[in-house]
């Protein structure tokens, strides 16, 4: 096949995970970032000698990441050093009240053991379900492209499906299993990352729970955005071209295809286009009406996952009580998932997460400092001021105050917020969104955003509003699955 030149939009994990396999198939490929640095949401920043990763923190699923660089015939030792963490986290139920969650299975059996009698067993039980799940969606599932219903019917994959009730509710797989509220919590938190509530959740996702607490949290050193130098670097090596502060401003359609887009003001012509970025941006801004998939009423009823507002802290003395990643549980779970999802509005007592990776990674914060982030999750679409930035500070601080049992107001030298004006202008975020859509049910597989576009040929969409869904792993994967379907595109069209 000649080759073809083909353009990604967007330099996140599916963007650069597309680029890759493109260029591995022998098609010139161009990667255009809007913004100053690759990365997607796994940018990263500095100041005052404190480094920052941006935004994802857990490096969960380990094995679809050595898989990506065993690809390309390398492993992500290549590239750097992964430290799995011990205790895996930490939840902090109230005053006095935190749980280390060990990352020795054993350990974990005994904990849970120590808070509820006989759950030992049922931990074994669920975790069993949830291997068996995990494999069957990376085996049967996971590299599918969502475009029609008939890629599910072979009978092993409906088999088991029936047999593992992938299809369930998730929040009611674990309450009949555990009925201590702090066993279920520490077992519906994963699903925090799939933006949605564990009642509107799949069973099929306490997958999450095998991949978090079974294959162990990990963390890379030099920050998570690491990860994004070795894909660049594979990338590289594919030839792959990247051109920063390049924003694409519209794609020329003719005959229903993509002939050409504009960058700054510049016409590149093109054999085909993956979109990494923002599906309704590309859809609202970049196409005219007549060729999108969707329109605004379908966007207005979907369920996003959550934005956040996070506070990214240098601070000037080390923080003894906290480990790397510390999960404050010491409010209404159900309360702070109302406000994000039904009534949207900003949280009354909300729940929030506090990652301090200088304590794994003391390069990321001068000598005898600390470097921490705080993330509280919130609804889209909402109001976003400095002043509402400002109570929440306060409010959040407070709490962690209380919780390590000393000041930190007059020891913070860093404090940069980051929120949903943040992602709507940094990554043309729908609504802001963090996370992109949630998991739900109706929101699965064939029921996401189609990755094909229906009127022009030769664009595919990637990324976290499309299959597999949010997070690190699953983008990757969407990024590889996006290189299969442009790729046999355009295989199709020198026939």
């Amino acid at each position: 096949m000649k080759n073809k030149k083909t353009a990604i939009i967007g330099s996140g994990f599916s963007g650069l995970a597309s680029a890759a396999y493109l260029a591995k198939e022998g098609h010139e490929v161009h990667v255009y970032e809007k913004n100053e640095q690759l990365g997607g949401r796994a940018r990263q920043f500095e100041k005052d000698g404190f480094v920052f990763d941006m935004g994802p923190s857990w490096y969960w699923m380990p094995d679809v990441m050595e898989s990506f660089f065993n690809d390309f015939d390398a492993s992500a030792n290549d590239y750097y050093e992964l430290k799995e963490l011990s205790p895996a986290f930490s939840i902090v139920y109230g005053k006095d009240d935190e749980v280390a969650i060990p990352s020795d299975y054993n350990e974990l059996r005994a904990l849970f053991e120590s808070i509820e009698p006989g759950s030992s067993s049922e931990l074994d039980q669920f975790m069993d379900d949830a291997q068996k799940k995990y494999e069957v969606s990376f085996s049967k599932l996971i590299e599918k492209p969502g475009i029609s219903i008939l890629e599910y019917l072979e009978f092993d994959t409906i088999k088991q499906a029936l047999k593992l009730n992938l299809f369930s509710s998730y929040q009611k797989m674990v309450h009949r299993k555990f009925k201590h509220a702090k066993l279920r919590a520490l077992m519906e938190f994963p699903v925090l990352f799939l933006g949605a509530k564990p009642k509107d959740t799949p069973a099929l996702y306490s997958l999450m729970n095998y991949a978090g607490l079974k294959l162990g949290t990990h963390y890379p050193m030099g920050g998570f955005h690491s990860l994004v130098k070795a894909m660049v670097s594979v990338c590289k090596k594919q030839g792959v071209v990247f051109h920063t502060n390049s924003e694409v401003e519209n794609l020329k359609v003719k005959h229903n295809q993509i002939i050409s887009i504009c960058v700054d003001g510049e016409t590149i012509l093109v054999d085909g286009v993956i979109g990494s970025a923002d599906y309704h941006h590309i859809e609202s801004k970049l196409i005219d009406k007549e060729y999108r998939n969707y329109d605004e009423k379908y966007w207005a009823k979907k369920t996003f996952a959550p934005s956040s507002l996070i506070f990214y802290l240098g601070v000037k003395k080390k923080l003894n009580k906290l480990k790397h990643h510390t999960l404050f549980f010491d409010a209404d779970f159900e309360e702070h998932s109302n406000e994000i999802y039904d009534n949207k509005q900003w949280p009354k007592d909300p729940l929030f997460y506090v990652c301090t990776p200088s304590k794994t990674d003391p390069n990321l914060a001068p000598k005898g400092c600390e470097n921490l982030f705080v993330l509280m999750p919130l609804a889209t679409g909402l109001e976003d001021t400095p002043e509402l930035r400002v109570k929440y500070f306060k409010l959040l601080l407070n709490r962690l105050e209380s919780h390590i049992g000393e000041s930190l107001s007059d020891d913070i030298i860093v404090n940069e917020s980051y929120c949903i004006k943040d992602f709507k202008a940094d990554y043309n975020a729908y609504g802001g969104n963090a996370y992109g859509l949630a998991n739900t049910l109706n929101q699965t597989a064939i029921f996401k955003p189609k990755m094909v576009n229906q009127k022009i040929s030769n664009l595919i969409y990637t990324g976290q509003l499309t299959v597999p869904g949010p997070g690190v792993p699953p983008s990757i994967i969407s990024g590889k699955i996006s290189a299969k379907l442009l790729t046999q595109h355009l295989k199709n069209q020198t026939l």
